[in-house]
């Protein structure tokens, strides 16, 4: 009898520790869970979206220094091609004293 005790005590034991093992594994299980899904997919996806909001900034503002370019270019070639006089750019002028 005491043998049976014992063997049911031992029985008894193990189950516990089954179960105190399934529990940490399950906590461990939803803490992986938790920091992948609260923490690291989060990072992911907003730094993808930096990059590629950075990406399209970088874009526009090529394209606005060739527009700005391709502008000063114009002006350059307009203004070069009108005729200076320099005796209209000349103001006399008398001394007062």
């Amino acid at each position: 009898m005491a043998f049976l005790t014992r063997l049911f005590l031992i029985e008894l034991y193990l189950y516990a520790m089954n179960i105190f093992r399934l529990a940490f594994e399950l906590f461990a299980l939803y803490i992986v869970y938790k920091i992948v899904f609260d923490f690291i997919i989060p990072i992911a996806q907003t730094t993808k979206q930096v990059k590629k909001q950075f990406g399209e900034m970088n874009s526009r503002m090529q394209n606005q220094a060739s527009q700005a370019t391709q502008q000063n270019t114009n002006y350059s070639n307009t203004t070069s091609a009108q005729p200076t006089n320099s005796s209209k750019d000349y103001i006399e002028f008398e001394e007062v004293k």
